[in-house]
């Protein structure tokens, strides 16, 4: 499957799970409701996987986690805010960067319809 079938499964996913529990709840709810339906689908996923660092070839032990990686193609990072900011722009393209991923999506569930709170971030897609 390429990133945008995979994509366009995700909203699927986000939708179902933002429609059955609402905006507001932790980010860690949405994570493992959408692991459930990734699962139900027979898509692969790893969640909080750790995200190597390097600097002069020497692996930096961060702890940086993403939060849902998909088929090793999409980087899914949880939000349950008020607002997403540029920073969390910012950090997602970082982990794509750091991954060699080209497309993550930040979700945000703290919001009314979850499509609004949907933002797809590229890396050299």
């Amino acid at each position: 499957m390429t990133e945008n079938e995979i994509s366009k499964i995700l909203v699927d996913v986000f939708i179902k799970v933002h429609t059955q529990l609402g905006p507001g709840l932790l980010e860690s709810v949405y994570e493992m409701a959408i692991c459930y339906e990734l699962t139900k689908r027979g898509i692969n996923y790893k969640k909080q996987q750790g995200i190597n660092v390097y600097y002069d070839d020497i692996k930096l032990d961060i702890g940086f986690r993403a939060d849902i990686i998909v088929e090793d193609k999409i980087i899914v990072e949880l939000k349950s805010i008020e607002h997403i900011l540029p920073v969390h722009h910012k950090t997602l393209l970082t982990y794509l960067k750091l991954t060699d991923i080209k497309l993550g999506l930040l979700v945000n569930f703290n919001v009314n319809l979850v499509k609004d709170g949907i933002v797809r971030i590229v890396n050299n897609l």
